[in-house]
């Protein structure tokens, strides 16, 4: 059901795979989107399963209408209707989980416990070329954290090498985000969004954290639309688990 959990400072962190769920090919077995044509009842229990082995309340997990943009939302509980359009979630809200969807973009965990502030992203290539992760840890800092103290993770994703792109998009995205240029292993043009991700948060000063070196199209253990076309969705998740202490 993971292929990542851990926790710092009582915030909690999990990154699911394809594992452990109700449904049938090709969403087989743990699909958390309900966007990609899967049975929404399956998506419910498998959404419910996932939060309850989190130790949340499925109606305590925020989802988001993900649309590759740079919209962050700051929120204080659950949407009380459909979800907006936004590709980040922010929250000083403990027992509050943040969920981001992907299947080869980069999600990515942002967490300052001692503000007790958490955050989760969608980077994907038009995202990251918009700025949504500087533009996340703009809203973590107008909530009180600070940049040095920001835990910082990357799940699953495609790797730059996998992922070709036509050159002129490549020199596009790459004019913008310098780190994010790559090539395949044939020297074709590509895109490493997951170190553009991590150079973004470098130039607003968040230090390294934990980058996870899964590639989602070469894993079978992961769902992957560049391999696959028709497929489900993985998730990341940040749960603040307890109120701050106070700050320092």
């Amino acid at each position: 059901m993971f292929s990542l959990r851990s926790e710092v400072d009582g915030v909690r962190f999990a990154f699911t795979d394809r594992w452990g769920g109700a449904g049938a090919a090709p969403y087989e077995e743990l699909n958390l989107g309900g966007h990609v044509g899967d049975d929404p009842a399956v998506v419910r229990e498998n959404r419910a399963r996932t939060a309850r082995e989190l130790g949340v309340d499925p109606a305590r997990v925020v989802w988001m209408n993900q649309v590759h943009g740079r919209d962050v939302e700051v929120v204080d509980g659950p949407w009380p209707g459909e979800a907006p359009e936004a590709d980040a979630v922010v929250t000083r809200t403990p027992g509050l989980a943040l969920a981001v969807l992907v299947a080869d973009c980069t999600p990515v965990l942002l967490a300052d416990p001692v503000a007790g502030v958490v955050a989760a992203a969608h980077a994907g290539r038009p995202g990251l070329a918009a700025g949504v992760v500087p533009a996340t840890v703009e809203a973590m800092v107008r909530l009180g954290a600070r940049p040095e103290r920001i835990a910082a993770k990357t799940g699953p994703a495609v790797c730059g090498p996998c992922y070709e792109v036509p050159e002129a998009m490549c020199e596009d995205v790459a004019s913008r985000v310098p780190a994010a240029r790559s090539r395949t292993r044939e020297g074709t043009a590509a895109l490493d969004i997951v170190a553009g991700v991590w150079a973004q948060l470098a130039d607003k000063g968040v230090p390294f954290g934990e980058k996870s070196h899964i590639c989602t199209r070469e894993s079978a253990d992961h769902f992957s639309y560049r391999r696959d076309g028709k497929t489900g969705r993985i998730a990341g998740y940040v749960l603040l688990g307890a109120a701050p202490s106070g700050t320092r």
